[in-house]
């Protein structure tokens, strides 16, 4: 099916609020790490569990914007293709460029001009660790396996280890759909490897750091959104009730992963991202299966709104911290009122976010469609704007 002949994708409620939390959480997670709320005042008025579950969720939210980011891509693919199996690669290709290249391009000149005038929290410093090299892993999409190998490097590049697993994946992907040409061979290998999450990153154990950012448990969780987009193909809708248990099973999955998180990890080990991802699975299908519902849900644009930014305030959002932390020690570094600091932060990361989309991405993204002639304006599908690290 030609893609000209069908109309932009709308965009998806339920999965803009799922995409808007996942970001807030990363956000939340980077300012307490440096800043806990559970050492703030706000624990004599709040659960310890509630704090903790506020700040320390930021890996999990990554592989959450994993399983979304799967099952949109595949569903603007099929939108656009009509099947996996007639993925138009260098449309395909082209789109990714155009969405990615821009914001991974001005943030690597940022950074590497930062750390040559050597501000601090911006200077790569680590033995083994340099800018020529961290520029190379970040546009050759394997910086998660440079850290793994040489250490964390500063905040502002660690995250883009999330953009080389998703990147790696995408570039493999079609090909791979081209190659098997039927869903009925496609589908199990996608569930293998969706499946095999809690084996691939268990058995990294000796190395934290490439335990949490290597490609094949990413991989399984992207894997995962691909599986929710084809069921939502082969079924175009489902009773009220199965969407409504979906979302209950879904928010309980959620709910045991970020407050019940070290009894699951006791019980499960690695098993409980499985959990997980199979919670954000059931959430995105319940979205897509319920826009209506979802789409009339009030009070919560602004979440929204983080989602549809959640790429750009991703790529940014740790200017703010680091320029908010630094102010806080400046200013006696009061812990016990350190929640203040969040009210200021967390604005001002949309605001970057917003910026970078209005002045840097969007307009980047439609220029670049254009010169590599992938559909004009009216072709940017809204539910592709915003795909987070994607």
């Amino acid at each position: 099916m030609d893609a000209t002949t069908n109309p932009p994708a709308q965009r998806n409620a339920g999965i803009d609020l799922l995409r808007g939390l996942s970001i807030l959480l990363v956000v939340l997670h980077h300012i307490g790490l440096r800043i806990p709320l559970r050492k703030t005042v706000l624990l004599d008025v709040l659960p310890k569990s509630l704090l903790t579950a506020v700040n320390f969720n930021g890996y999990e939210a990554v592989f959450i914007f994993f399983v979304i980011s799967g099952f949109l891509i595949t569903r603007n693919a099929l939108h656009r293709s009509g099947s996996l199996a007639s993925i138009d690669l260098r449309a395909f290709y082209a789109r990714r460029f155009s969405r990615i290249a821009p914001c991974l391009l001005l943030l690597v000149a940022v950074l590497s001009v930062l750390h040559l005038a050597s501000l601090p929290d911006y200077v790569i410093h680590r033995e083994g660790q340099s800018l020529p090299r961290a520029i190379v892993a970040a546009l050759g999409f394997h910086l998660n396996w440079y850290e793994g190998m040489t250490g964390y490097l500063p905040g502002n590049w660690d995250v883009l280890w999330s953009l080389s697993i998703e990147e790696v994946f995408y570039l493999g992907f079609p090909i791979v759909c081209l190659l098997t040409r039927r869903t009925w061979v496609l589908v199990p290998v996608l569930i293998v490897l969706a499946l095999s999450l809690p084996w691939t990153r268990g058995a990294l154990a000796d190395n934290e750091i490439w335990q949490e950012k290597a490609y094949l448990p990413g991989m399984a969780a992207i894997a995962t959104g691909v599986l929710g987009a084809l069921m939502v193909q082969r079924w175009h809708s489902v009773p009220r009730g199965i969407a409504a248990m979906l979302s209950v099973a879904g928010a309980f999955g959620l709910y045991l992963v970020m407050f019940e998180g070290r009894w699951l990890w006791q019980a499960m080990h690695d098993g409980s991202m499985l959990v997980l991802t199979g919670a954000a699975l059931c959430l995105v299908l319940a979205s897509a299966w319920s826009r209506s519902h979802l789409a009339s849900w009030r009070g919560l644009g602004w979440l929204r709104s983080w989602g549809r930014l959640s790429y750009e305030i991703y790529l940014t959002h740790m200017f703010v911290v680091y320029s908010v932390v630094r102010l806080f020690k400046a200013m006696g570094g009061n812990v016990s009122l350190g929640f203040l600091w969040y009210l200021p932060a967390l604005p001002m990361c949309w605001l970057l976010g917003k910026g970078l989309e209005h002045f840097a991405s969007t307009p980047a993204e439609r220029w670049l469609r254009r010169r590599l002639q992938v559909g004009t304006q009216a072709s940017l599908a809204p539910a592709e704007q915003g795909v987070q690290a994607t």
